[in-house]
């Protein structure tokens, strides 16, 4: 069986987010995504304490460790696969975090432009 490729929002072969913390829907570190997740943990972005507080004032609270999840909670600096939907949420209050492009799942492209994306990109493609 052929397994297909993921690709990133720049058509190439998606990149690792982060391994520490371990991240992604399926936990592999990669913002691949697929008919269980339902939230579309799909952007890798790097969190700022301005983005935790927003997302934890909209009821995700990244900030504090969950064990019983395998989540050792977030600080400023780490790299997560947001959901789609919430980073652009974030972006439209004005305190979107920056991300990476080359591990932005492409899917993601449904809820957020691409140019919105470059716009916050860490590196410069």
């Amino acid at each position: 069986m052929i397994q297909r490729q993921e690709l990133n929002v720049l058509g190439e072969a998606l990149e690792v987010c982060c391994t520490d913390p371990m991240t992604g829907f399926f936990r592999d570190g990669a913002c691949r995504t697929g008919p269980d997740d339902l939230g579309s943990h799909t952007v890798c972005a790097r969190v700022t304490a301005e983005f935790l507080e927003f997302s934890r004032s909209r009821g995700n609270d990244l900030s504090t460790p969950r064990p019983e999840f395998s989540f050792p909670g977030l600080r400023p600096g780490d790299c997560w696969c947001l959901c789609a939907l919430r980073w652009r949420e974030a972006l439209e209050a004005g305190c979107a975090p920056r991300v990476r492009l080359a591990a932005c799942h492409s899917s993601c492209l449904e809820a957020v432009s691409l140019d919105d994306l470059r716009a916050h990109a860490l590196e410069t493609d």
